[in-house]
């Protein structure tokens, strides 16, 4: 994606645009971004993608090849996109810190900013934040169903396009990952790198045993054998004889892969044979369409697997690809400063008027037991979560070490209470309404019905 995408919008965030130009609309709006429904089989998600939402927010702008692009399509005045060419966005955002545990209903992001420059960042921020939140979600059930066993990304090949192979690679880091195959991932992030090779490094030498003592003497001390391109049980020997070769030679074998076929039982058979030869100190590293249903199933089979290679399921979160995630209107604030919160009533669609803030209540163990979304402001028991981190425009609160967010994301999930975490079925978070909100939104209702 280029540096500075000022035109990956929607069309009608610029005619929206050009109407409020027109008629010299200079209005403050807050917009919140939320989930409206958890998808099925989800109790809670995380929340990410703040970090590039915000650097696409600073540097905010349209290029001169931007504005000659918009002319040619012959739709806007000059005078609109002479003030595009100079526009930067100058709003501010509160936002819930990267790694945060979340509920529907609950706004993940507010900005407030003249009404214009709010509305053509839309698309940009559902974007960001639907695709992290999405992948960082699914890769926190992986890790939990994991239970201590070591994950790792190896979907960079099958996520939908490069920006998405990234995300999911820093996501899935955040969510407990311990590794990622994405080479450019590890050092943008500073992420582990973790790979091992592929079927087709073995099909390429006259024979296994070959492949194997070739990749072992350029790799002494760091190879992984992927051991069932063949006969996995021919495969297992054959790791073994260039694990007892790599040993007469100072070194050890790291690893075997198991990528087919019935993984519990292949397992235990490759631990015993490993185990009878010595060989304890070599892990076994499973892949092949793994998820956290799987994964599930093959600890309580008691797999004998130090560590998953999760590809496809994690990266593109099969079973739940996309969030219902929304960006609406809450508030209008003239230039006088009066306050005009607005809400939409649309069946199954209502949203929630006015500047929010979002507050948990946890018991003394610090478990959570309730949330309440509440008007800014006002006091509501338990902690506020949305943090001040843009202001006029400039990042306020930068991002925290992607190891630092590991460390938050892992203490939120360990506050989630066990009923929250099952990976089947779906227990309901408690998220109520503060009584300040209720009467906000029965008096914008009336309004309504008033005007109406």
């Amino acid at each position: 994606m280029q540096n500075n995408p000022g035109l990956l919008l929607d069309l009608y965030e610029l005619t929206m645009a050009a109407g409020y130009f027109e008629r010299k609309v200079q209005l403050r709006a807050s917009f919140d971004l939320f989930v409206r429904r958890l998808p099925k089989h989800r109790s809670f998600l995380v929340a990410a993608g703040l970090e590039n939402g915000l650097k696409f927010l600073e540097k905010f702008s349209f290029t001169n090849q931007d504005i000659d692009f918009l002319k040619q399509k012959g739709i806007f005045k000059d005078d609109f996109l002479h003030y595009l060419s100079a526009l930067r966005f100058s709003g501010d955002v509160y936002a819930l810190p990267e790694g945060s545990i979340f509920f529907s209903g609950e706004p993940v992001l507010r900005v407030s900013a003249p009404i214009l420059e709010a509305q053509l960042v839309e698309s940009y921020l559902l974007n960001v934040i639907n695709l992290a939140t999405t992948i960082c979600s699914k890769a926190a059930r992986v890790v939990m169903a994991a239970k201590g066993t070591g994950v790792y990304d190896f979907s960079l090949r099958r996520t939908q396009g490069p920006d998405a192979g990234m995300a999911a690679a820093r996501s899935s880091y955040i969510a407990g990952c311990a590794g990622t195959s994405n080479v450019l991932a590890g050092a943008l992030y500073n992420i582990p790198l973790a790979g091992t090779m592929a079927h087709s490094f073995i099909m390429s030498f006259r024979d296994e045993l070959e492949s194997f003592r070739i990749y072992a003497s350029t790799f002494p001390d760091s190879t992984t054998l992927l051991v069932d391109t063949y006969d996995y049980r021919k495969g297992i020997q054959n790791a073994i004889s260039v694990a007892k070769e790599l040993e007469v030679e100072g070194h050890k074998l790291r690893a075997i892969r198991l990528d087919s076929g019935n993984l519990a039982s292949i397992s235990k058979l490759a631990r015993s044979s490993l185990d009878a030869h010595g060989l304890r100190y070599v892990k076994i590293l499973a892949s092949g369409n793994l998820d956290e249903y799987k994964i599930e199933r093959l600890l309580g089979a008691r797999a004998m697997i130090d560590n998953f290679g999760v590809g496809t399921n994690m990266g593109v979160s099969s079973d739940a690809p996309y969030l219902d995630i929304i960006y609406k209107l809450s508030q209008i604030d003239d230039l006088e400063g009066n306050a005009y919160p607005v809400m939409k009533l649309s069946q199954g669609k209502v949203t929630y008027p006015g500047k929010k803030q979002v507050f948990r209540i946890a018991n003394t163990r610090c478990a959570y037991l309730k949330d309440i979304i509440g008007l800014e402001g006002e006091k509501v028991a338990g902690k506020p979560l949305l943090e001040k981190v843009m202001e006029n425009g400039k990042i306020v609160k930068p991002s925290p070490s992607i190891k630092n967010l590991r460390s938050f994301m892992r203490d939120n999930l360990k506050a989630l209470p066990a009923r929250y975490k099952k990976l089947q079925g779906r227990a309901l978070y408690p998220v109520m309404l503060s009584q300040g909100l209720k009467e906000l939104v029965s008096r914008i209702k009336q309004q309504i019905k008033y005007r109406g």
